[in-house]
């Protein structure tokens, strides 16, 4: 069969077979009477070969080792090609994810460009004071596609960074707020940690549904996070877990403070105390807990409170008595008992 027969069947241009031939991979059988190249099916099978292995990825000259070194084994190439695959992929989507980021930010001239390439750059540098000014500049001066920030916030390690990206995202509105959810469900616990007090810096109803769905994640972290978030935002869904937080001695301060703010609302403060009398009475033995639960009984207001002092006062355990007794010294001259 002639070359150009063969370039026909094979797909592979004349050209190209000729370069085969000159770097020695396939060479013909024979020629004809008037010097053509002649193929043999012997030839086009190995035609056929070489082009399959080149569809792995293989160089010419990785073709031709395979093809005629009889010692040659694949698998050490095979898992090199592998590598070599996946950091091409990982490069190209590191690429596209940038230039999708740089779309986002409708830039309206290579100026625009050119601000938002720099601020990605400098979000992902090595230095926290770069990253921190990054974040910062995101809203004072140009604006960073909120996927970066988001990215950004849910990596972030420094203290000072995290807080400035945070700032920024809060700014975003329920964009950064729907991002962040996907991070509420991430494998690791930090990135689950940072996307919860992420979203509780952001004041928008969509957040604020997102804390309370989080109040029955799987991580206690994310669930306590989102239970002093709410508290602040006067969500009665977060009464049961701020009460196990003082129950348990953990941000019990915070958690205190909040159920106080919730105690504001009428309706709310006799739940609360009837919730924090539980606690005393069935939920634990541990005397710092009764403890815990008997001081957060100070700042909630009501007939239900007053009664609970009282009882407390006639407790076993003499600090418990005298702190229940102390406290309703102060609400009977403040007559917050009522």
């Amino acid at each position: 069969m002639l070359i150009g027969d063969v370039a026909q069947r094979s797909g592979v241009s004349a050209r190209m077979l000729r370069h085969y031939e000159s770097l020695g991979l396939v060479r013909p059988t024979g020629r004809t009477e008037a010097g053509y190249r002649e193929y043999s099916s012997e030839d086009i099978q190995r035609i056929f070969h070489i082009e399959s292995l080149r569809s792995l990825g293989l160089s010419l000259r990785e073709v031709g080792r395979a093809l005629d070194d009889p010692g040659f084994t694949p698998s050490e190439l095979v898992d090199d090609l592998i590598r070599q695959t996946r950091e091409r992929i990982a490069a190209e989507t590191e690429l596209l994810t940038r230039l999708r980021r740089i779309g986002a930010a409708e830039p309206a001239d290579w100026e625009d460009v050119l601000r938002t390439v720099a601020l990605l750059q400098a979000l992902g540098s090595e230095s926290a004071g770069k990253r921190q000014r990054a974040a910062l500049s995101s809203v004072e001066e140009f604006p960073v596609p909120v996927e970066a920030l988001v990215e950004a916030a849910l990596s972030e390690t420094d203290p000072n960074v995290a807080g400035a990206l945070r700032w920024a995202l809060a700014r975003s509105g329920d964009t950064g707020a729907s991002l962040l959810a996907e991070g509420l469900h991430s494998p690791v616990g930090e990135v689950r940690k940072r996307a919860v007090q992420s979203i509780a810096e952001i004041p928008s109803g969509e957040a604020t549904a997102l804390l309370r769905d989080a109040l029955t994640n799987s991580d206690v972290v994310v669930r306590r996070c989102a239970a002093l978030a709410l508290g602040a935002r006067g969500v009665a869904d977060a009464v049961p877990t701020l009460i196990d937080m003082v129950v348990e001695g953990v941000n019990d301060v915070d958690a205190a403070d909040a159920l106080s703010a919730l105690a504001s609302d009428p309706a709310l403060a006799d739940r609360i105390a009837t919730g924090l009398a539980d606690g005393l009475a069935h939920g634990t033995g541990d005397a710092s807990a009764r403890l815990r639960l008997t001081q957060a009984l100070a700042d909630i207001p009501g007939p239900t409170t007053s009664r609970a002092l009282a009882d407390l006062s006639r407790d076993e355990d003499r600090a418990i008595a005298l702190t229940a007794t102390y406290i309703l010294k102060l609400r009977n001259e403040t007559g917050d008992g009522h």
